[in-house]
């Protein structure tokens, strides 16, 4: 059986590279979110395996919905994928549960080697 994730950026093109990534992975996309607030809906409708959280985002950003997603499910398993420069941000979230951190722009095989990181 495939795996799940949820794919949370605020920009389409973000989560089109990242679901591309995974797919060819084998990995099924149950969700895409964009932004913090539709991903603790869509994670609490589908519990995905794993779970890709952009930090910077409108109405409800990734540090926020990666909080509540913890309080949630203590098991989940979240990546934050974020930009250069936002290096506060990142310890910010690997303090509120954050299982690995990928820096954008990355290369495919970093994805990949998060996901071997945290065993999904």
């Amino acid at each position: 059986m495939s795996k799940k994730v949820l794919i949370t950026d605020d920009t389409a093109f973000m989560r089109m590279t990242i679901k591309n990534i995974l797919e060819k992975k084998g990995y099924e996309t149950v969700g895409e979110a964009e932004d913090g607030q539709q991903a603790i809906e869509l994670y609490e409708q589908h519990r995905p395996d794993v779970v890709t959280m952009d930090i910077t985002m409108p109405n409800v950003d990734g540090i926020t919905a990666l909080k509540k997603i913890m309080q949630n499910d203590p098991e989940a398993k979240v990546i934050v994928v974020s930009a250069m420069g936002q290096k506060s941000l990142v310890i910010d979230a690997l303090n509120a549960g954050a299982k690995d951190f990928i820096v954008k722009p990355f290369q495919p095989e970093r994805i990949e080697e998060a996901l071997q990181n945290i065993g999904v």
